[in-house]
């Protein structure tokens, strides 16, 4: 089994929940701007199966292919303060645990 399937298959249910509305957010993003598959995918520069798996909540879909998806409705800017150091509740909360 490849490393990214076992992956995969250990992700939390709420993180997989949460690929999965990404998923049918993007396609109701679409659909309200009155795309076709193609089109979305000719314009993320992906297939059609591509885009259908994204819109599914597949969590194999690169992290490329989503951020080409939020970069079509204007919503990339957020990619990079999902991980931002100074938004990591956990590592402030050892920082402070240790300078104590």
């Amino acid at each position: 089994m490849p490393k990214t399937a076992k992956a995969l298959l250990q992700l939390p249910p709420a993180t997989l929940a949460a690929i999965q509305k990404l998923g049918a957010d993007l396609a109701v993003a679409r659909l309200r701007r009155k795309e076709s598959l193609k089109t979305w995918a000719q314009r993320m520069g992906v297939s059609v199966p591509t885009l259908q798996r994204l819109e599914a909540g597949d969590p194999g879909v690169g992290i490329g292919i989503v951020a080409s998806a939020l970069w079509l409705i204007q919503r990339d800017a957020q990619l990079g303060e999902l991980a931002a150091p100074e938004h990591d509740r956990g590592a402030i909360e050892m920082d402070v645990r240790q300078a104590m």
